[in-house]
């Protein structure tokens, strides 16, 4: 064997762009996609990379470096894609000059994401190349081939990852060579017949866009990427892509399978070809039924399962129900059941909670105090929804926080109204709101929760952090400042962990109505500070505990249940999960928890 590595798909996708030239490279964090950027920007420097503040600008960054001429990537999850349509849509009018390769990470079953929208239909929309990768050696050899089909072609080629392809790990044949594959530049000619893209210039720009379509049918029926598994004998054939290949693949293994690689435009002779040499044709596929859609369309007629798969991640075990449906209740087994050993005890499941001693905790906690009606966003302090600090009420989007909540306002709500955002989001989305709100008169209060990092994706950093993707220190923007240059006068910054302070500040924000506010509630993320190294944790003095319950109110996994008394319990604190953030002792009304000492500064 040759260089071979185990790479998860993100791996092998950084490993591509490496290998195949890629000169620029940017995206904005987002699960399951963040990792790619992440191992690019491993490759000491040779790929320029970047965290942008959004995914329209880590787009329009790429498409920048692909007029200038050079190879260049922008990855993003699926929802990112949507806040990147605008430049995309235009630039596939316009042409690739250098290999553009657009990375979509869907994510079927919603693991980290509030939709689950089939970017498959999005591709064909923007009259896009989509290769759809199964494991990490085609994430591999899909990322080199793309930026070749991309500069042959003047198409944006997408790759669509799911979770499953993005973050699962196999063997990647590098090939002795892998090196950077330096592609040097196609250089920049002035042409603005075919780069400005005024309606006078977009009418052409649109007949050449469709032309560019029909070449690409070529491309798709001849790629290597489309392959075919014939079984002899059997009646039954199914068109199948990516991550459900694998599936059909094992629950299938009697069944002629056709594998699409390279899915838009779909290689239409090919399909016919296949479905010519079966009786009965079934597509497996996850989510929309974008392929079934396509080949019928194509003339192509298929068999229908009676099972609905177009919702939820697929795997055998509903692939076997499907087996069972279309060959007879004896055809397969179902999968065992897996169990642990009688020995190990079965373990409660553990919801999602914010972390112990979390800079916000505190802010939900008021916010759930003051009875406040709060518009929440993307980001760990989502989880402010949940009991007990039951604390949020809704989340759209990214950004959408500040709007939601200036349409209640409109729509005539009162009460105590927040927009809760986190920093990253409010960068990616919510300076935009908030300019809105200003210029529009509003009097919603916004609350900006600053720790310095994106937490939610793994700790990327951001226009607040001071830090680059590549590490390298550079401005620090404070949100604050930016609240006064969009026209807010009354801004406020106060510590997470100084709890009289962030009450009094809420509250009398919360209480104006006549103009707009923003509070900066600054604490470092726990884990990204590690800031529980040597960190003295608090404790409770069980002689002086009431049994109020007031802690518990906080939701923190490190105060658990300790003696019961009556129907109530008092509080204990474990201390290996404290880090002595002294939240819950300004929350005690009896003095009954004694602060610990966190190591560094929380503030």
């Amino acid at each position: 064997m040759g260089n071979v590595k185990l790479l998860s798909g993100n791996e092998a996708i950084a490993a591509g762009a490496y290998r195949a030239g890629c000169a620029v490279a940017a995206a904005y964090p987002g699960t399951p996609s963040t990792e790619i950027l992440e191992n690019i920007a491993k490759f000491g420097g040779r790929i320029d990379c970047e965290w942008s503040v959004n995914e329209k600008v880590a787009m329009e960054v790429a498409v920048g470096a692909s007029i200038a001429g050079v190879r260049s990537l922008a990855a993003m999850k699926h929802v990112g894609l949507n806040v990147a349509m605008d430049p995309l849509m235009t630039y596939t009018y316009i042409g690739t000059n250098g290999g553009l390769v657009v990375v979509s990470a869907d994510d079927p079953g919603m693991h980290s994401s509030q939709n689950e929208q089939d970017n498959r239909v999005l591709v064909k929309f923007a009259r896009a190349v989509q290769l759809e990768p199964s494991d990490s050696q085609e994430a591999y050899d899909m990322t080199r081939a793309a930026f070749d089909i991309s500069e042959r072609t003047g198409a944006i080629v997408f790759l669509r990852m799911t979770t499953r392809t993005s973050h699962s790990s196999s063997l990647v044949d590098l090939g002795e060579d892998y090196e950077y594959g330096d592609a040097g530049s196609r250089g920049y000619v002035k042409d603005i017949t075919r780069y400005v893209s005024v309606p006078a210039n977009a009418r052409a720009m649109r007949f050449r866009a469709e032309e560019r379509s029909k070449a690409l049918l070529a491309e798709s029926e001849a790629s290597e990427f489309n392959r075919e598994f014939i079984a002899e004998g059997s009646e039954i054939g199914i068109v199948t892509s990516a991550v459900a290949y694998e599936y059909a693949a094992e629950v299938f293994p009697d069944c002629s399978i056709l594998k699409l690689g390279f899915t838009n435009p779909l290689p239409e002779k090919r399909v016919r070809k296949f479905a010519s040499r079966v009786k009965r044709l079934y597509v497996v596929e996850e989510l929309d039924h974008v392929l079934r859609d396509a080949i019928e369309c194509a003339g192509v007629k298929t068999d229908r399962f009676k099972t609905e798969l177009s919702m939820m991640e697929l795997n055998p075990d509903r692939l076997r129900e499907l087996r069972r449906e279309i060959m007879g209740d004896g055809s397969a087994a179902p999968a065992p059941k897996r169990s642990l050993p009688d020995f190990v005890p079965q373990l409660p499941t553990r919801p999602p909670v914010l972390c112990a001693g979390c800079s916000h905790r505190g802010v939900f906690y008021i916010l759930s105090k003051l009875g406040a009606t709060v518009s929440g966003d993307i980001g760990c302090y989502t989880l402010g929804c949940v009991p007990p600090l039951s604390a949020m009420d809704t989340t759209i989007c990214m950004g959408a926080s500040i709007g939601a909540a200036f349409g209640m306002a409109k729509a005539g709500f009162r009460g105590r109204l927040a927009a809760v955002i986190g920093d990253s989001t409010f960068f990616h989305s919510g300076m935009t709101g908030l300019l809105d709100v200003v210029y529009n008169k509003g009097g919603i209060t916004v609350v900006v929760l600053d720790n310095r990092i994106t937490g939610m994706t793994g700790h990327q950093d951001n226009p607040g952090s001071g830090r680059t993707l590549l590490g390298e220190p550079t401005v620090k923007t404070s949100i604050a400042e930016v609240a006064r240059a969009l026209g807010v006068r009354r801004v406020r910054e106060v510590s997470a962990y100084d709890i009289p302070a962030l009450e009094t500040a809420l509250k009398e924000e919360l209480d104006v109505t006549d103009e707009p506010s923003v509070v900066v509630v600054f604490g470092s993320c726990v884990l990204a500070s590690k800031r529980n190294v040597g960190a003295i944790p608090d404790s409770v003095d069980s002689a002086a505990c009431k049994a109020c319950g007031a802690c518990f109110k906080l939701g923190c996994p490190a105060i658990v249940r300790g003696e019961k008394v009556g129907e109530r319990f008092k509080a204990s604190i474990d201390p290996a999960a404290c880090i002595g953030c002294g939240v819950c002792s300004q929350v005690c009304r009896f003095g009954a928890i004694r602060s610990g000492k966190t190591a560094g500064n929380l503030a």
